[in-house]
């Protein structure tokens, strides 16, 4: 079986907020809602830059702060899911194939391998969006990954903390878990006899 990792939150946590640890965590918020974050780091995701996207905000201390996100970066990702990780080495250790897909920005990817060296190794196959410049849910993303592996969606468990990726995935033609806790994912891959 080809068992299909989506990164962020999966992983490795990712929280945007810590790119900004000079404002309180009520103030952080604040600021990610008044620039629309979560969609224009989508956008980085599917291959804009942030430079580009940060041209767009009007304020320029928002702006500047925006812009302090990517020498920050690394604090984002702090944290490795180390439940997760052991899972993944059973499944590796059963035989089967280990793959990713991760809407991870073109800019931030090589930031996100310095601070995970495992990320670089631990995947057969690895698909990230910003380098496609396409994102989950979008079919053509889990198409790149069967077309680069090699492989069909019925051959494959895809697990994301987003319920949206799973649908898509699902509806790609691939099995697919929504990602909450190690411990939740271990009691479906073993429904499964995966593990």
């Amino acid at each position: 079986m080809n068992i299909v990792f989506d990164i962020g939150n999966v992983l490795v946590r990712w929280d945007a907020r810590a790119a900004f640890a000079a404002l309180d965590s009520a103030a952080a918020d604040a600021f990610l809602s008044r620039v629309g974050f979560a969609a224009l780091n989508l956008r980085g995701d599917g291959g804009e830059t942030f430079a580009d996207l940060a041209a767009e905000i009007a304020d320029p201390a928002d702006r500047d702060l925006f812009l302090s996100y990517l020498p920050n970066y690394a604090a984002t990702i702090a944290e490795p899911i180390e439940g997760t990780w052991a899972l993944m080495d059973r499944l590796r250790d059963r035989g089967h194939a280990i793959h990713a897909i991760t809407n991870w920005s073109a800019e931030t990817w090589p930031l996100g391998l310095a601070a995970h060296p495992r990320l670089g190794t631990a995947f057969a196959t690895t698909i990230v969006s910003g380098h496609e410049r396409v994102v989950k849910p979008d079919p053509a993303i889990f198409a790149a990954l069967c077309d680069r592996a090699g492989i069909t969606p019925e051959t494959c468990v895809f697990i994301d903390d987003s319920e949206r990726n799973v649908a898509g995935a699902r509806d790609f033609g691939m099995d697919a878990i929504h990602f909450t806790t190690p411990e939740a994912l271990e009691a479906a891959l073993t429904e499964r006899g995966l593990l």
